[in-house]
């Protein structure tokens, strides 16, 4: 028989009723019918092609086939627990890889980590600096990303997607450019710049004023290392947490993902 074949919910059901030596308790076990069980049962014989009960004047009884297979079918299904449990045993492990743009890893996910962290002091990371890496390949649990939507993944928005213009104290009012924020029309960038990681560290070495997402600079604002010259106002991309389904119904993610989500609303 082939193993894809095997009647799994029919040979549960006879387990419990070899346990109970009635249909009707077997069907309270499983919360079905004692008429269910019986057209399980009858549909296991025909599989097998053998009898696997007989009504005698003291009740039901096994016939020596079904007592055959009897030890071995519950020794499987207790190797199917076993394997259950080491399933499960990876959604409660300590263990995140993340992966987050640079620059949002340093000003705003490290630290909250740390917290994380301290209040879960088994907690240890991997960060993989590629936050479009693929989930796989990487064998990630989580992923952060700048970006409009979650797109094909299940995901979390951390904050609205708002935006600020800043720049260092005194610093000229020349603009620095990069691909995820438009200037005003007409300006001209004394400075082009690959990314917000790029372009967050030249604002704050003084080069000019950069539009940047209000979530990345909200520290950095709070401790003076740089200024608001104009906003904040909506935008159009937020930071999100992301991950396939399977990762994300683990327990350890969703702890950490509803962490994250309260650092960010304070």
């Amino acid at each position: 028989m082939k193993r894809t074949h095997l009647p799994l919910n029919a040979l549960r059901v006879f387990d419990a009723a070899a346990r109970h030596l009635s249909f009707t308790r077997a069907a309270d076990e499983l919360a079905v019918t004692p008429a269910a069980v019986g057209q399980q049962i009858r549909a296991l014989e025909d599989v097998l092609g053998v009898v696997l009960f007989r009504r005698t004047s003291r009740g039901l009884e096994l016939t020596d086939e079904a007592l055959a297979g009897l030890d071995p079918l519950r020794e499987g299904f207790l190797r199917f627990e076993e394997s259950v449990q080491a399933m499960q045993a990876g959604q409660s492990s300590h263990s995140f890889t993340i992966a987050a743009p640079h620059e949002f890893w340093s000003n705003w996910l490290a630290p909250r980590l740390a917290e994380f962290r301290a209040a879960n002091p088994d907690v240890r990371y991997q960060l993989v600096a590629d936050e479009e890496v693929d989930f796989t390949e990487a064998n990630l649990d989580v992923a952060v990303r700048l970006a409009e939507g979650p797109g094909d993944l299940e995901g979390v928005q951390l904050a609205p997607p708002q935006r600020v213009v800043v720049a260092k104290e005194g610093a000229p009012g020349d603009w620095i450019a990069w691909p995820g924020a438009p200037l005003p029309d007409g300006a001209e960038p004394v400075l082009q710049v690959s990314n917000a990681a790029q372009a967050f560290a030249s604002a704050q070495a003084g080069l000019g004023k950069a539009m940047l997402p209000m979530l990345l600079v909200e520290q950095a604002l709070a401790d003076g290392r740089l200024t608001v010259v104009d906003g904040p106002e909506p935008g159009h991309r937020a930071y999100w947490v992301v991950a396939p389904r399977p990762q994300w119904r683990q327990k350890k993610v969703k702890a950490l993902v509803a962490f994250l989500t309260a650092q960010a609303s304070q």
